[in-house]
């Protein structure tokens, strides 16, 4: 048998592979390219977005737990913090006993809740700290709602409305407006009771 007469073998084309001598499809650069910028920019945009739903998310959860902690424990005995005082403007008088005190924030309002027992003079030296007077106090007025003493197990209006007396006092904005309740019972240490109120 010559060479002539020998059956020819196809040649294969370098980097072919499979039926048909096609070799691996790649990607042209510029695809790539895009492809790349579209996936940076999804996570520039979506990881910030991200971040920011899941921290308001926590923020909430932690302001409603903080919240709901407070109101299972109620009133914490001790005086509140100076900031707390000079922003919800609760001047209490040196010497107070059975003070104690509650806090509650939301995104909306803020309140604090304070009750001390004082003398006379430090009764009339809290309100008038404050830009009240004992004259302001009406006799027989509870001015906190059942809702608010109830959040701190507070029993206002026991024993006669001659032994209560309340003001409501109001601060220009965007300082705190007051409701105040004095009990009475015993003249020589009344018991005053405060729930002031922030509106950011």
């Amino acid at each position: 048998m010559t060479m002539a007469d020998r059956p020819a073998v196809p040649r294969q084309t370098p980097g072919a592979s499979g039926e048909g001598g096609e070799g691996p499809q790649r990607t042209p650069p510029s695809t790539r390219r895009r492809i790349l910028t579209l996936l940076i920019v999804v996570l520039l945009i979506g990881i910030p977005a991200g971040y920011l739903a899941i921290s308001a998310k926590q923020s909430r959860d932690s302001g409603k737990d903080k919240e709901g902690k407070a109101a299972a424990t109620g009133l914490t005995e001790g005086w509140p913090s100076q900031v707390s005082r000079r922003i919800y403007d609760v001047p209490i008088p040196p010497y107070s006993a059975e003070v104690a005190w509650f806090e509650t924030n939301s995104w909306k309002i803020s309140k604090l809740y304070v009750q001390f027992v004082t003398s006379p003079e430090g009764l009339d030296r809290f309100l008038d700290r404050i830009g009240s007077s004992r004259s302001s106090l009406e006799t027989g007025r509870i001015t906190i709602s059942s809702k608010e003493a109830a959040a701190v197990g507070w029993q206002l209006g026991a024993g006669g409305e001659s032994k209560w007396a309340g003001t409501v006092h109001k601060h220009p904005e965007p300082q705190p407006v007051q409701d105040i309740t004095v009990d009475f019972a015993n003249k020589a240490h009344p018991k005053v009771y405060v729930v002031s109120t922030v509106t950011p």
